[in-house]
């Protein structure tokens, strides 16, 4: 696979979610912001498309949102609960 088309190595999780138990009632979010991961798993759940969650949730950034479902995918974000 040559450079021009391999993906692009995924981030650090920590820069994608955080969790605090203190805030958010301990609920998994996006880094930077207080939204729950879970809100765009219910968004595509119901048939939202990725676009739809980021204009509803401008704080989340749209790589964070397709890093979050590629490192959940992957099975990186296990000690998170993920």
């Amino acid at each position: 696979m040559s450079a021009a088309t391999r993906p692009d190595p995924l981030p650090d999780p920590s820069s994608v979610v955080w969790r605090d138990r203190d805030r958010v009632s301990g609920a998994l979010c996006f880094t930077g912001t207080r939204v729950m991961v879970q809100t765009l798993l219910d968004y595509l759940e119901g048939g939202d498309p990725l676009s739809e969650f980021l204009i509803d949730f401008p704080t989340v950034e749209r790589w964070q949102a397709e890093a979050f479902l590629a490192l959940a995918a992957r099975g990186e974000l296990a000690h998170f609960g993920v």
